[in-house]
């Protein structure tokens, strides 16, 4: 009986080290900290897949309370130089240049647009349309901005992504829809547009809500996977 006692006393030394190595309940490893998207500095560029552009954005419920579009100071003139962001735009995006008079009047020239596929003869019959709309910012996260901020937004000429002139008529049936409410009439485009309207919300830092993230992820997969590159303006 002693020698019995002897060995056993022998095994319980030997695998008594290996005991402590394993793992208790009461010195679990602690869970994976929850994924929040990096803050980035303004004027900081990157460079991703839009797909991984998407996963950064913060996923969160939206508000308009207290929005109202005179919140947004539009259309300026910036460079003082009597054209105003709206005219910019129009300059920027003629497929033949129109004749500019006096205070920025524009006369003759040809547009495209993208969002249903179609030639006007006129600025007339074009909106400039802010690719994510201001109500849409405002939900998003431009509700605590500065004023000098939401005007800035309204009025960026130094992302092209930012405004587009469109054809008047599908600029109104867009109004403030975000892409689970509407998508440019003409298919061809609506990649662009999702891309870009990602590129958009990255640029100034904005959220999506959890059905605009469901259906932008639907649609992406049916979308190249571009790189975009983003300067971020806030």
């Amino acid at each position: 009986m002693r020698l019995a006692r002897t060995r056993l006393t022998l095994i319980a030394a030997l695998f008594a080290p290996l005991a402590l190595l394993a793992p208790t309940t009461a010195h679990a490893a602690p869970a994976a900290a929850a994924h929040r998207p990096a803050r980035h500095a303004p004027d900081e560029t990157i460079t991703l897949p839009v797909r991984d552009a998407l996963t950064e954005l913060t996923v969160a419920d939206e508000s308009r309370a207290g929005y109202s579009r005179d919140k947004f100071k539009h259309w300026t003139d910036a460079d003082k130089d009597g054209c105003n962001t709206r005219a910019e735009v129009l300059l920027e995006e003629a497929v033949t240049a129109p004749e500019v008079g006096a205070k920025c009047t524009l006369t003759g020239g040809s547009w495209y647009s993208p969002y249903d596929d179609r030639y006007l003869d006129s600025a007339s019959k074009l909106d400039v349309d802010h690719l994510v709309p201001l109500a849409e910012a405002w939900d998003s996260g431009a509700s605590a901005w500065t004023a000098k901020e939401r005007e800035a937004y309204a009025n960026d000429l130094d992302d092209a992504r930012a405004l587009i002139a469109v054809s008047a008529a599908s600029n109104r049936s867009k109004a403030d829809k975000d892409p689970t409410e509407w998508l440019p009439p003409y298919a061809g485009y609506q990649c662009t547009y999702v891309t870009n309207w990602i590129a958009d919300k990255t640029r100034y830092q904005l959220s999506v809500d959890p059905a605009e993230q469901t259906t932008l992820t639907e649609l992406l997969a049916a979308c190249p996977d571009q790189p975009i590159t983003v300067t971020y303006a806030r």
